[in-house]
């Protein structure tokens, strides 16, 4: 059993279920468990004694896409490829992934899952809940090769040929519901709890929109069967709640999902941006939680405001969704942009945001064990060079993380006890080569003339 010990000039833990952060500490892991916090230098086989830096649990992402993002990028800002000014999760990022998919070689795959898993270790993330479509097994394949505690969340779909036109109105085809329940129990069967356990799977409905209700009863009944945590997008666009609405006697997407039994304390529900004050109450009575990703709204020019979902009493969690993987960007952004939002300086505050990402992601997948830095806890560590100049002097940790820390600054990543990053390099493989084969892998499919074409100007 290796020891490790890492001197934090500030480490947060947690006292009366708060997060509190002690000045000069020494984190004590042993094999992959945190065995005590002490003032004293403890003897360890790995000793890191740094000047500078904050120590805080892993940080969990719940919601990311790799693959779509990495489809996207530099290609949708500035409202590319917005048909008729809609969401272009139908005019880019579904139907190119499933494209993607059927041309890219197992291996070409499998090095842009890496090329996505490097940034989120950089990045700071040690547990990452990932939503793709189900003909991309390398995603787990890549995260238990590089560490990352990963959630695999393999997308299930009533309708998975779900398209926009040029005046950006969606069509849906198809019934592949019961063909994507038997993948998905595959890929379970598969790699549920391989890398010592790291790697999960969570059950992922796509929409409200796409699943039907007879595939989201089944996704449910099998979820609890199994005790998995179940993810779906839910009011993710205007457009979304018209058409549940339509389809289903009046329900918003949150009465749709309430209706069917979904609308629980196991489901994680993504973005809800098109909830009514009404749906917020109605999922936080019933315990969901929701997962907040304000940059990607942002970018399109629309408000995906923490503090509103927070103020209603819902358990609100933070990830990054397909903007750029930058776990410290997108807190600071929930901070900024609940503030303008709600026009108090207040809300959103700093300790909250953190807990987002530690404390209460952890509860909302029902891991006790991660999020936080206590004796017996899994050692899943994110540590933070504090002494940059943007970040000196230094009187509030917390604050200055959400206010003016950024990826950069990350300087180590333990999971399960095991240093993958440390002075802010990946240590288990050749950066280069991975940002080189995986950009090549996504290139082979912007060059494609329907990528061409979905990213057009509107």
């Amino acid at each position: 059993m290796t020891s490790v010990a890492i001197f934090g000039s500030s480490v947060l833990t947690r006292r009366d279920d708060r997060p509190r952060v002690e000045r000069d500490r020494w984190v004590l892991v042993e094999g992959n468990r945190i065995a005590a916090i002490t003032p004293d230098r403890p003897a360890a086989d790995e000793t890191y004694d740094r000047p500078g830096r904050l120590v805080l649990p892993g940080l969990l992402n719940l919601h990311n896409h790799c693959f779509s993002e990495a489809i996207a990028r530099s290609h949708t800002e500035d409202g590319r490829g917005r048909k008729g000014g809609k969401s272009i999760v139908y005019t880019v990022l579904l139907p190119l992934s499933k494209t993607a998919l059927a041309i890219l070689s197992p291996q070409e795959r499998l090095a842009a899952a890496r090329l996505g898993i490097l940034q989120l270790l950089k990045g700071g993330a040690t547990t990452v809940m990932e939503p793709f479509r189900n003909g991309l097994p390398e995603m787990f394949e890549a995260a238990e090769e590089m560490g990352l505690r990963f959630y695999g969340a393999p997308y299930l779909f009533s309708t998975a040929d779900a398209k926009a036109g040029p005046d950006g109105r969606v069509t849906y085809r198809g019934d592949d519901g019961e063909a994507d329940l038997a993948a998905w129990n595959a890929l379970h069967a598969r790699w549920e709890g391989r890398g010592q356990g790291r790697i999960r799977l969570a059950m992922s409905p796509h929409a409200t929109d796409t699943c039907g209700p007879d595939l989201l009863r089944a996704c449910a009944a099998r979820a609890r069967e199994l005790g998995v945590p179940i993810t779906t997008h839910l009011a993710q666009s205007d457009d979304e709640v018209a058409t549940i609405r339509a389809r289903h006697d009046g329900r918003s997407p949150a009465e749709y999902l309430d209706w069917l039994g979904l609308l629980a304390p196991d489901l994680l529900a993504a973005h809800c941006i098109a909830s009514s004050d009404d749906d917020l109450r109605l999922m936080a009575a019933r315990g969901a939680a929701v997962l907040n990703c304000p940059r990607v709204f942002a970018r399109a020019g629309r408000t995906a405001a923490f503090s509103r979902f927070a103020a209603h009493g819902l358990r609100t969690v933070v990830g990054t969704d397909g903007y750029n993987m930058d776990l410290l960007g997108e807190l600071n952004a929930a901070s900024l942009i609940s503030k303008v939002a709600a026009g108090r300086a207040e809300v959103a505050e700093s300790a909250a945001l953190v807990d987002a990402v530690t404390g209460q992601a952890a509860a909302a997948i029902r891991r006790p064990d991660l999020g936080v830095i206590a004796p017996g806890a899994t050692a899943d560590l994110t540590v933070v060079d504090m002494l940059h100049p943007h970040l000196q002097p230094l009187h509030d940790p917390l604050r200055a993380l959400i206010a003016l820390a950024n990826r950069a600054d990350i300087a180590q990543v333990m999971v399960d006890g095991r240093i993958l990053v440390d002075e802010g390099r990946y240590r288990g493989g050749d950066e280069e080569r991975i940002v080189r084969e995986g950009a090549a892998a996504i290139e082979r499919i912007w060059n494609l003339p329907e990528a061409r074409a979905a990213f057009e100007e509107a």
